[in-house]
């Protein structure tokens, strides 16, 4: 019997390098951008409950904490609990929106139309709101946000009022830089040949960006909604929040950054280095 040689197991066990990753991204954005659509919506919806828990996890965690240990550490925290929600995502099988912006780099390469692109992006956009707006319905409804005396139902409108108080140029560029990381996240995801791999790449991004305090329009369709509907309750009253800020003040300039971040410097960027055509030399 033949037994594998030391380099064959280095093979099988090491992680993917970049231009191989660039390859997997590549057939990973065909198959996302032809799967049909009803189930395209269901994995947008789980994607959008995902990252609602893991926004449901740093909302508690984080709650009352700041006077205790301070505010870098506290968004630490919560950035670490938040990365649940691409852990979810990734491992469990969701389609996201922000994650997607990725596809680019088969639409790039031609392999993917600008209807297919279009596409995906809308449906998952939509399932997202879906399932990011039901769990948001489902954590009003549970009065989770009572717990610690109040304090996860305050830090959740004070969460909902800092978003709702960014300027529309602060809210876009805070999205490009989120979608930035999310989008690094996602590409070393690719990398990884176990499930632990790709744990340990995904949470130092995602941390990152939760705790710089960058705009992830998919987190928001959670975030703002319940501080909203937390806001309608007699013993949180907020004047701050309403849909129609959410929408334009919020959601529309942070979804454009997310594009330009997630699809322009992240996705083009690494079709430019390893996918990208050249004229043979010579």
């Amino acid at each position: 019997m033949m037994l594998p040689t030391p380099d064959s197991n280095s093979a099988a066990l090491d992680a993917l390098l970049p231009d191989a990753m660039a390859q997997k991204a590549e057939a990973v954005g065909v198959k996302k951008a032809v799967m049909p659509a009803d189930r395209l919506f269901v994995l947008a919806v789980l994607a959008g409950a995902f990252i609602a828990f893991g926004a449901v996890f740093a909302t508690t965690v984080s709650a009352d904490v700041h006077p205790l240990i301070g505010w870098g550490p506290t968004r630490l925290l919560a950035g670490v609990v938040f990365s649940l929600g691409l852990v979810l995502v990734i491992v469990g099988g969701a389609e996201l929106f922000t994650g997607n912006n990725l596809i680019v780099m088969a639409w790039a390469s031609g392999k993917v139309s600008s209807a297919q692109l279009l596409r995906n992006w809308a449906i998952v956009f939509a399932g997202n709101l879906v399932g990011s707006l039901g769990t948001a319905a489902m954590v009003f409804l549970s009065e989770q946000y009572t717990f610690g005396s109040g304090a996860v139902g305050r830090t959740a409108i004070a969460i909902a009022e800092h978003k709702l108080g960014l300027g529309v140029v602060s809210a876009f560029f805070l999205g490009v830089l989120c979608n930035v990381l999310v989008c690094l996240a996602v590409w070393l995801a690719f990398s990884a040949r176990t499930t632990t791999d790709r744990v340990l790449a995904i949470v130092p991004p995602i941390a990152a960006f939760v705790a710089a305090g960058f705009e992830h329009s998919v987190a928001n369709m959670y975030f703002v909604p319940v501080g909203i509907l937390i806001a309608g309750t007699g013993d949180f009253a907020s004047d701050a929040l309403s849909w129609g800020a959410f929408v334009w003040r919020n959601l529309i300039p942070v979804t454009l950054g997310n594009i330009v971040g997630g699809a322009g410097l992240v996705g083009a960027a690494y079709w430019f280095v390893y996918l990208r055509q050249r004229p043979d030399a010579g």
